[in-house]
């Protein structure tokens, strides 16, 4: 199989439109047919009117921090046409594609984990423990919803926090019925999930319990924990990041291989 070792595999894909290019484009590359299907779709906020008053106020605080690349780029699309960044405000991120984000768009010194991608790994930073933030002023710039955990430990390790909206989710909008049918067809070799989020909202299609035998390859235990509980029967954590996941995919599919073909 040379360097294909994922030739003939469908995989489905499930990020949102516009982060898939590039894991997609490395299946290829290994051999796969990527199947998108988002499982969370991404909107701008309908009022930017929030985001750029912030803008006016960037002054205000010690540390800016992105929760994701589409808080990164939806909110800096707002942002800077209406004021430039102030030198001195830190910015902090977690997770690679994030940090590639700020890196197109010129920041050079980002505060971000470099093993681990959660809030637990960005809380574990030294900038966020209790004398780095007591009496600091933080901003935190992330779609609607999502997690708590970050903010609520900064208020109680002595910041203030602000959250800003830069972003709305909701659930897919493709049609689940082609995925459906190549399950049932037993041509379906696996689905990347990506978010906590996006296994619920997979779960709530019309016949997704044709997908739960399907190999559910997964970036963090958060996100195996969620599919396992929705009812998938093969769950395979990875390391994070779409390198992970290709790893991940390629260990597992290189070893049925050579179990199904000995020699």
């Amino acid at each position: 199989m040379g360097g294909q070792p994922l030739a003939g595999r469908s995989i489905v894909v499930t990020r949102p439109a516009g982060q898939a290019d590039s894991l997609c484009a490395a299946l290829t590359a290994l051999g796969a047919e990527p199947l998108c299907f988002p499982l969370l779709t991404i909107a701008p906020v309908a009022d930017p009117a929030p985001l750029e008053a912030v803008a006016r106020r960037l002054g205000e605080f010690e540390l800016a921090f992105f929760v994701s690349p589409n808080a990164v780029n939806l909110a800096l699309d707002v942002i800077l046409p209406a004021a430039p960044w102030p030198a001195e405000l830190r910015v902090a991120t977690v997770g690679k594609g994030s940090e590639a984000a700020l890196a197109a768009r010129g920041f050079e010194r980002v505060i971000a984990p470099q093993s681990g991608f959660d809030s637990e790994s960005v809380l574990a930073l030294p900038a966020f423990q209790a004398p780095a933030l007591a009496g600091r002023r933080v901003l935190i710039l992330r779609g609607d919803g999502g997690r708590d955990l970050l903010g609520d430990t900064l208020l109680a390790r002595g910041a203030s926090v602000e959250y800003v909206t830069c972003y709305h989710r909701s659930g897919p909008d493709g049609d689940p019925a082609p995925l459906i049918e190549r399950a049932c067809a037993g041509r379906l070799d696996a689905l990347t999930l990506t978010s906590s989020e996006g296994v619920a909202h997979l779960l709530a299609l019309p016949g997704a319990t044709t997908l739960t035998g399907v190999p559910v390859f997964v970036p963090h235990p958060r996100i195996a924990a969620a599919a396992t509980e929705g009812g998938f029967t093969r769950v395979i954590a990875t390391g994070p990041g779409d390198q992970g996941l290709l790893d991940g995919l390629v260990a597992h599919f290189s070893a049925r291989n050579h179990s199904t073909y000995p020699g």
